[in-house]
């Protein structure tokens, strides 16, 4: 502390002139000396901290800390800032407290060891540094409230394109089914103008002919020609019958009965009616090993089913081909294939078969609606079953129905 004093003039001189507070303390961390700017800062008169502890404008709180930083400190010997990252406060003389910010250099001055310290108070900025974060705290508030409005806008807007599309949707797939719709009834128009009017053209002339032989010994003509009509009423009857079948399963009414029978009784009557439509040459073998066959199942549906198959098999095949009905009853179900060698089904037609109205470009020259497959899947996939399909143009087609045996519906 002496050197301090008697060197009293060069000190002042020489710290004077600071801005900064100036403290210097020895080893025992007792202040030896100051400048006007650090008695101001802290609120004391000239000399009036000299010879005082170091704690004096430390805060309580911070001593026992302070003390083990200083004894480190001296170890070292090395320039730095006071507290690095971390927030110092200085304590006036009333006991306020204040940020401050200290940059400690040691030195030695006759063999003995001492600290200076400048000081500076940073309220102000510590005020301003308090104010942007308190800003940037507002505005990442804000940031985090608009980006929540703006996701909730997003939201929206994406809820209203999506609702759009599914508007637009809808009503683009209400067009595809009206025009679908003046198709099908263009179709059927045309269908039922068709197929109507030939059957109806046949009767007309079978019975006007039938008029004319009006002999004893003419009733052979007379029967071939009533037997014409009988045939084209029953072909018109059956066209009727697919329509209301039709118009049945689209409303829901359709009522399945269920009841045990022989297969074999089924395949009797359809083979019976189709021997009756037979062309020359023609013939149906009969399948072996199903006389003890019993089976659950919608017996109408079943002849339903043969009897267009069959049906189909001999309208589509030439004279003198055979149709094969064969029967394979596996543990759950039970297989029915018909095979014939007919004209067969073009690859490129062969996803439509069981459209309805459809008929295959090799096949508008015979009668039919392009209805009674359509019916025929239906019924077969409402009771559980299947109706599958091989073909090949100019060689046959085989058609296999899979029926459930374990069970009804």
């Amino acid at each position: 502390m002496e050197v301090f004093e008697s060197s009293d003039d060069i000190y002042q001189i020489l710290t004077e002139a600071i801005s900064e507070g100036i403290v210097v303390v020895n080893d025992q961390q007792e202040i030896v000396a100051t400048n006007q700017s650090l008695n101001t800062l802290f609120g004391y008169k000239k000399n009036e901290l000299v010879g005082k502890p170091l704690n004096v404008l430390i805060p309580k709180d911070y001593h026992t800390d302070h003390g083990s930083h200083f004894s480190s400190f001296m170890e070292e010997r090395s320039k730095r800032q006071m507290g690095h990252g971390r927030n110092l406060f200085g304590v006036k003389k009333d006991g306020t407290l204040f940020p401050v910010e200290a940059g400690l250099n040691p030195f030695s001055v006759y063999d003995k060891h001492y600290v200076m310290a400048i000081v500076i108070d940073i309220s102000v900025r510590k005020k301003q540094e308090e104010e942007i974060q308190l800003l940037n705290s507002q505005l990442e508030n804000k940031v985090t409230e608009r980006t929540k409005e703006l996701k909730k806008s997003i939201s929206r807007l994406e809820a209203e394109v999506e609702r759009r599309v599914k508007a637009e949707n809808k009503i683009k797939e209400s067009l595809r089914k009206e025009r679908e719709l003046n198709e099908l009834k263009t179709k059927f128009l045309s269908l039922v103008s068709h197929e109507f009017k030939t059957p109806l053209s046949g009767i007309y002339t079978s019975a006007t002919l039938a008029g004319k032989y009006t002999e004893s010994e003419q009733q052979e003509k007379r029967d071939k020609h009533i037997k014409t009509i009988q045939n084209k009423v029953k072909y018109l009857n059956n066209i009727l019958d697919d329509f209301l079948s039709i118009e049945r399963m689209e409303s829901g009414k359709v009522n399945y009965k269920f009841s045990e029978f022989p297969i074999s009784k089924v395949i009797n009557e359809v083979i019976y009616e189709a021997n009756m439509l037979l062309k020359e040459g023609q013939n149906i073998n009969y399948p072996l090993g199903i006389d003890n066959i019993v089976i659950y199942f919608d017996e109408k549906i079943l002849e339903l089913t043969l009897t267009n198959l069959v049906n189909n098999a001999i309208k589509y095949s030439p004279e003198n081909t055979t149709i094969d009905i064969r029967v394979r009853e596996e543990e759950d179900h039970l297989e029915i294939e018909i095979v014939d060698e007919g004209i067969g089904i073009p690859e490129s037609e062969q996803k439509h078969i069981f459209n309805r109205y459809f008929r295959a470009e090799n096949a508008l020259l015979n009668q039919g609606t392009g209805i009674g497959l359509n019916i025929v899947k239906n019924h077969l996939e409402n009771l559980r079953g299947t109706i599958t399909f091989t073909s090949e143009e100019n060689k046959g087609s085989t058609f296999k129905v899979t029926i459930p045996t374990t069970g009804n519906l």
